[in-house]
């Protein structure tokens, strides 16, 4: 295997667009790219910057129905017909013009930042366009058209992989990724997520564990709102590194949701770029310890989009190039400057901080009973440890 990372990068893939006031700004994906450069990561020679082509009609049927497929591109083409059916033209998925060709092409670019890793061409692939994990074989659902995610797991089983584990940090449960694999033993699929009884899309309890035939391969820890740094820490390590372990993947696929921050709009919990810095950090450290270095990374939602998407997805490719960047690093000026000429907003952060220190309380230390993130964490271990041969 080769080392180094590739980011998977096209400047088409921001006309994912589903228009003015939509939560779901492209610009973030912009920004995103030009805090890249503005570092310099894409100079590093741990890092490539490469496009794929977008994916056919043959890959998308590795999770998608044709018929949805073909919605889709009827809907792509006449946005004005969309009419709610397949999930197309509602509220969180309305109808935009190119909505295909933009949808695919960021699967394009999971799927092909999959394939070179199990190649071998490079350790690490990264697409921060990526994370649609909302989206189910025949529906669009939660600014999901496609689900590249799964996708790119499909594509991983059908070259030969036997096991991929795939963690997911978004706020919201990944119940499309959940959903494809249900039923598939060779995929673990891991989220940690703010409690279905208050969040989209209302799933992702404890007891929903896989199907039969694949007990314990789907994990769910539902976390309190306002749930912070400490606590969202000590549940990702009290869960994962185990469990990954005892499964020994072949590839590991994460997905890097930044609306787990204090700062965003769209959901409860309050966790900082720090720490969703060491969480990066963590499936970096985890990809080589249980995976050969094999490790797929992509975005996923964010709607604080100048102040947190791009740092967070800056450090995660930086991470993944062997160049992390330090944290009390100040953002270019240059890169503040185009926020302005991109969004009108003059108020951008400034270093690549939210000025905190991250510290945890390890799992094996004990845990509170009374604690509502530690009821969480045991349920978790309680409904599919035992599955995998691990003490609760």
């Amino acid at each position: 295997m080769s080392g180094g990372a590739q980011l998977m990068w096209d400047e088409a893939v921001t006309g994912y667009d589903f228009g003015s006031g939509h939560p779901m700004d492209p610009v973030r994906l912009a920004l995103t790219m030009r805090l890249v450069e503005a570092l310099g990561l894409e100079r590093e020679a741990g890092l490539k910057v490469v496009s794929a082509r977008a994916a056919g009609d043959s890959t998308l049927r590795l999770v998608h129905r044709q018929d949805y497929i073909d919605a889709v591109r009827r809907v792509s083409a006449d946005p004005g017909s969309a009419d709610g059916s397949y999930g197309l033209g509602t509220t969180d998925d309305p109808a935009f013009a190119g909505m295909h060709e933009a949808s695919a092409l960021i699967v394009g670019q999971s799927v092909g930042g999959a394939e070179a890793v199990w190649r071998g061409d490079v350790a690490h692939a990264v697409n921060f366009t990526g994370g649609l994990h909302h989206a189910m074989p025949g529906a669009a659902s939660g600014f999901c058209v496609y689900n590249d995610a799964s996708l790119a797991i499909a594509r991983l089983l059908e070259l030969g992989v036997e096991r991929v584990a795939y963690v997911d940090v978004d706020v919201h449960h990944g119940d499309g990724v959940q959903a494809a694999f249900w039923d598939d033993p060779r995929v673990l699929t891991i989220s940690l997520h703010e409690h279905p009884r208050v969040l989209f899309p209302g799933t992702g309890w404890s007891e929903e564990t896989g199907g039969d035939g694949a007990e314990g391969s789907a994990v769910n820890v539902a976390l309190p709102p306002g749930t912070g740094d400490g606590g969202w820490l000590r549940a990702l390590h009290a869960v994962v590194p185990e469990l990954l372990d005892a499964f020994a993947p072949q590839v590991l696929v994460t997905q890097h949701g930044a609306d787990t921050h204090f700062e965003d709009p769209l959901a409860h919990l309050a966790v900082s770029v720090d720490a969703q810095r060491v969480a990066a950090a963590a499936c970096h450290d985890w990809a080589h310890r249980y995976a050969a270095g094999r490790w797929v990374a992509l975005g996923g939602g964010g709607y604080a989009v100048v102040d947190v998407v791009p740092r967070t997805w800056t450090h995660l490719v930086s991470i993944a190039a062997g160049a992390p960047v330090a944290p009390e690093t100040e953002v270019p000026e240059a890169w503040r400057r185009m926020v302005y000429a991109r969004t009108g907003s003059n108020v951008a952060p400034m270093r690549m901080t939210d000025g905190r220190e991250p510290e945890w309380r390890g799992w094996e230390r004990g845990y509170d009973p009374a604690d509502a993130l530690d009821q969480a964490v045991r349920a978790a271990r309680n409904a599919v440890f035992p599955a995998h041969g691990l003490l609760p």
